[in-house]
């Protein structure tokens, strides 16, 4: 069997009812535009490590579908999983006898520092948020609950206890094919509780009154698409001439001023989303780091 077929069949029928469609989506675009394209042609025995990581190599030089240039290693090593999973599926199945993939070295991936906005520029951008239409709301939410842009999206009233004050993080959505869908959260430690800062739960309650439909950031009482957010926040960093950041980047940055008002990592970590404190303490030490220096700097100005 060649690799292209065994890449359908793999995908249909082992992958589709074990993973959420997202993930599905995201394998199948990869076999599509990687996958195929350069190993689609091999019989499936006829795989060999050096053929594999040889690619891998390709990848990381000139595997950018759009200008030839190289991948980043993150991304590559997407690839490579789809690989070892789709090889692993089918030694456990007997279309081969020995996985070739499993000797796969992945390419280092590099934490980079997290993006986020200054104090200055923070303020800057909620002031430009509040005085925008209701919609842009979101854009303050995030920056006091580290929101996903996919679970702001998907966040309902009926998700906002007033009297606890607190927000229940439940479901996320993304763009698809066919249009919105709304999908579990990206894992199940995404699922969540987070308690709002009194002065943001007024706000809120505010901003109910405003908004029409069921869910928390709508569009005249339909949900928004997370392109047309993120572009609209796009343009409003634009008009306040600020550096282009990710919407991400709203969330790192409320994570930075959590570190930098002493929060601890663990607490952080549970807020976030992340499965261990371990993963929030790497993504952020570069922010913990500079925090403990402005500390040290403001200690020896008073000594």
């Amino acid at each position: 069997m060649k690799y292209e077929k065994w890449l359908d069949f793999w995908l249909e029928d082992y992958l589709r009812s074990a993973v959420k469609a997202r993930t599905y989506a995201r394998y199948a675009e990869i076999a599509e535009n990687h996958l195929k394209p350069a190993l689609g042609r091999y019989e499936m025995d006829r795989f060999s490590p050096l053929l594999l990581q040889r690619f891998v190599a390709y990848l990381l030089k000139n595997g950018n579908c759009r200008n030839g240039r190289g991948l980043s290693s993150s991304s590559v090593n997407a690839v490579v999983t789809v690989i070892q999973r789709s090889f692993a599926q089918a030694c456990e199945s007997g279309v081969i006898g020995e996985n070739a993939a499993k000797k796969i070295v992945r390419p280092k991936i590099r934490e980079k520092a997290a993006p986020c906005f200054t104090f200055a520029e923070q303020k800057s951008i909620e002031n430009a948020a509040m005085g925008a239409k209701p919609k842009m709301f979101g854009i303050v939410l995030c920056l006091y609950t580290g929101l996903r842009v996919g679970e702001l999206l998907a966040l309902e009233w009926e998700d906002v206890d007033f009297a606890q004050g607190t927000i229940s993080v439940a479901k996320t959505c993304y763009d698809g094919r066919g249009g919105r869908i709304t999908d579990a959260p990206k894992t199940e430690f995404s699922k969540r509780v987070i308690p709002l800062p009194e002065n943001i739960g007024t706000l809120l309650k505010a901003h109910k009154k405003k908004a029409g439909g069921a869910y928390v950031i709508s569009q005249n009482g339909a949900p928004v698409s997370v392109r047309s957010y993120q572009r609209s926040f796009e343009l409003l960093l634009k008009k306040l001439r600020l550096p282009h950041r990710g919407f991400h980047a709203l969330r790192h940055t409320f994570a930075t001023r959590a570190l930098e008002c002493g929060m601890d990592v663990k607490t952080l970590s549970e807020l976030l989303g992340h499965k261990n404190a371990a993963i929030t303490l790497n993504r952020y030490a570069h922010s913990l780091l500079e925090h403990k220096r402005a500390m040290m700097k403001k200690l020896g100005r008073l000594l």
